[in-house]
């Protein structure tokens, strides 16, 4: 199936069938990227904010939530 035909078919959709594919959309787009985030912190690709974070800590430029 085409992206086109993709995009005539949602709007056919009656309205509480949209609103299960957007809540289902988000979904999957926030568990997307929370699999990349991961790979990302197990890659080391994250590592610079730790490092900023204690460097913080460090000068005492932290401040109480």
């Amino acid at each position: 199936m085409r992206l086109e035909e993709i995009k005539a078919a949602i709007k056919g959709l009656p309205g509480p069938e949209f609103v299960e594919l957007r809540k289902w959309f988000s979904e999957r787009d926030w568990q997307m990227w929370d699999h990349e985030l991961e790979a990302d912190s197990k890659g080391g690709k994250l590592d610079f904010l730790v490092q900023e974070a204690l460097d913080e800590k460090h000068q005492q430029r932290l401040k109480d939530l």
